[in-house]
């Protein structure tokens, strides 16, 4: 609806200026707004405000232009009226907006996707936990969000890789070795004092004692450099493997895991350092080697190569940033823990650094998940041991819950997480809610069945007959849902997709509540069923989006 409105207007635009009443043929994108107050129409622009700077005319008065035009051809599709300083509102006819039904019916799946990022590549980056323990329930929040940031721009046209940055390099991997070593001393019945800066969970245990049902005692006679080595390498595999099984079992799956460690092992990293020294970006101070990230923004400079002669991990991420647009990719969105806020500024001074636009880089700060059980907030500490894994959550409450309450907010707030809440079969659980509207449907599709009525098609019904004002509503909801889409795609918002979704469900319960659907007159019967399948459709493809599923009972 939004876009053939545009088109209305563009067509009117060209129609002025072949008249000479416009004098530019440059148009400007055009907004279209919902009003707030119904009596402002159903659309509202302020394009004349726009115009009148170029047109040199008072913004009324290119008003007045532009709806002399439009009036001609609003019996079409409604009526149009001039509000305030130059607003133009737009009044759709009913007729209009049930034809959005047709099109609901006839792309099905594809209904709400567009070609708007056709022709560019994205990558998403996420989760990348370290693999020196299994996800926790901060992790899931990470990886819905990808996920679902990774699905909506695929709706909309663009070309999107999911990676998982493996940081399989540097101290975290030595202390997960060594961790694992002394566990492994343990076992075999050495008395020893265990570290608090070692990894403490009851997953280090039972890694040492699968190592050693396996290998038996050899790690005894090796180096110990060689045995946290050897072993550390054995746990970060388990640990992988255990990280991709969970995710694939939330729904998350990967188009390509890559190697922290190979950007060492090629050479990657020291390449990196020569581009930014031959840009004249770095210096030596005590012995260090530093990047001027101030140019371009940060608070301070970095430190690429310690004076020990050891790179940080920033020098890495040099490394790996640089990579990602060499491997072709227009846009590179990157989604970390709010406790990376501050290494934002520096990320997109190595892009400017790296002569790219900063904004080809994208971070989205996913905030941290309160979990709760029995009222009381759960404390999680990956070093300590004391967090409650992915997986555990899985198990209790289920994929699709999971899933749509880690979206049910914006990524850079808080979250309560009520697994009691998550579990109940009720319109209190928002998931259960949302799913219900679409089991719902199918319901009433069954019962349609029985009595002989079948599913129309696209002009089979006589939409005439829809004439209640929730009937309207519903259909406006269903116009929106390419613009939602739209909009979470170029915002990076997956929750307005669930915000959507409530609304919609919401709508279409109280609708359902108030009348039935099919009844003893055979045209109200088929229009109802028609508009209800397209809730149904809609429902569908904006679960799919959010990784959830649409069952057809409950």
């Amino acid at each position: 609806m939004n876009q053939r409105l545009k088109q209305h207007i563009h067509d009117a635009l060209k129609v002025c200026y072949e008249l000479g009443t416009l004098r530019s043929l440059i148009y400007p994108d055009i907004d279209l707004e919902i009003p707030a107050r119904s009596e402002h129409g159903d659309f509202s622009t302020n394009l004349a405000m726009v115009l009148a700077r170029t047109e040199k005319t008072a913004p009324r008065k290119v008003a007045e232009t532009l709806v002399s035009v439009l009036e001609e051809t609003a019996s079409d599709w409604g009526r149009v009226e001039i509000a305030g300083p130059g607003f133009i509102n737009f009044f759709m006819a009913a007729g209009h907006w049930f034809a959005v039904l047709d099109e609901v019916h006839r792309r099905g799946p594809e209904y709400g996707r567009s070609a708007m990022g056709r022709g560019k590549k994205v990558q998403v980056e996420f989760v990348s936990a370290n693999p020196t323990g299994p996800l926790h329930i901060g992790h899931g929040r990470g990886a819905a969000t990808g996920d679902a940031v990774a699905a909506v721009l695929s709706a909309v046209g663009y070309e999107v890789q999911r990676e998982y940055y493996l940081n399989d390099a540097g101290n975290q991997m030595y202390t997960l070795g060594r961790s694992l070593l002394l566990r492994y001393r343990e076992l075999l019945g050495e008395s020893l004092e265990f570290p608090e800066e070692c990894y403490q969970g009851e997953y280090i245990r039972e890694l040492a004692r699968e190592y050693l049902e396996q290998k038996g005692a050899l790690l005894l006679d090796l180096p110990e450099q060689d045995a946290v080595r050897e072993i550390g390498s054995f746990g970060g595999n388990r640990i992988r493997d255990g990280i991709d099984r969970d995710l694939r079992d939330f729904g998350v799956c990967f188009d390509n895991w890559y190697s922290e460690q190979s950007l060492y092992d090629c050479g990657a990293v020291e390449r990196g350092i020569a581009v930014l020294k031959e840009r004249g970006l770095t210096y030596e101070k005590e012995g260090a080697l530093w990047f001027r990230t101030t140019d371009f923004g940060d608070d301070k400079d970095r430190v690429l190569v310690r004076s020990n002669g050891n790179m940080t991990y920033f020098a890495s991420d040099v490394a790996y940033h640089r990579g990602k647009f060499e491997r072709g990719f227009d846009r590179v969105i990157d989604v970390w823990g709010a406790d990376h806020h501050g290494y934002v500024p520096r990320m997109k001074a190595v892009l400017a650094g790296l002569g790219r636009d900063a904004e080809d880089l994208q971070c989205i700060l996913v905030q941290l998940v309160n979990l709760l059980r029995d009222g009381k907030q759960v404390a999680m500490s990956t070093r300590s041991g004391e967090f409650v894994t992915l997986r555990e959550v899985i198990d209790e409450v289920g994929r699709d819950a999971c899933r749509f309450i880690f979206l049910s907010r914006r990524s850079d707030s808080q979250l309560d997480f009520d697994l009691e809440l998550a579990k109940k079969q009720s319109n209190e659980n928002p998931v259960y809610y949302v799913q219900y509207a679409h089991a719902r449907v199918c319901s009433i599709n069954r019962n349609a069945a029985e009595a002989g009525l079948r599913l129309p098609t696209a002009g089979e019904s006589n939409l005439g007959c829809l004439t209640l004002e929730d009937e309207l509503v519903l259909v406006k909801l269903l116009a929106r849902y390419g613009d939602v889409v739209e909009g979470a795609a170029q915002n990076c918002e997956p929750h307005r997709i669930v915000f959507y979704l409530q609304e919609l469900a919401a709508r279409f319960h109280s609708y359902y509540n108030k009348g039935r659907v099919v009844t003893e007159d055979l045209e109200t019967s088929r229009a109802r069923l028609y508009l209800v399948n397209g809730v149904r459709t809609v429902l569908e493809n904006a679960l799919l989006l959010l990784g959830v599923s649409a069952p057809e009972r409950m």
